[in-house]
């Protein structure tokens, strides 16, 4: 029977660097979906409708949902053995959370 060398795909103690990761990736996806909704509104783009009753909103989460799942898999990859500045992470998600709901609320649209 083979073994399996747990050291090589243990995580690094004191790393950090996954966890942020899936708040980052979380927050971009966040901003993604304002912003797909945002250029909507503006008939800028039109994200095709997947699910027909449902209409556009399907193509838009989809979107948003793809971007998050990229961001989440660069971000792991990048930063999985790193420990990571919270306080720079904590501000970027802040902003792009803040965005992403500007993004999605109607009044703003109507600024367009």
């Amino acid at each position: 029977m083979a073994t399996v060398d747990n050291a090589s795909t243990a995580s690094v103690p004191g790393a950090n660097g996954p966890v942020w990761a899936a708040l980052l990736a979380a927050s971009i996806g966040g901003f993604a979906m304002g912003f797909v909704v945002l250029l909507n509104e503006a008939g800028v783009f039109a994200a095709p409708s997947l699910y027909v009753p449902s209409g556009g909103v399907s193509g838009r989460t989809t979107i948003a949902a793809v971007v998050w799942l990229v961001s989440w898999g660069v971000l792991h990859t990048t930063w999985k053995s790193r420990q990571v500045d919270p306080r720079r992470v904590r501000l970027a998600m802040m902003i792009l959370i803040g965005l992403g709901l500007l993004g999605c609320f109607p009044p703003v649209w109507r600024l367009l």
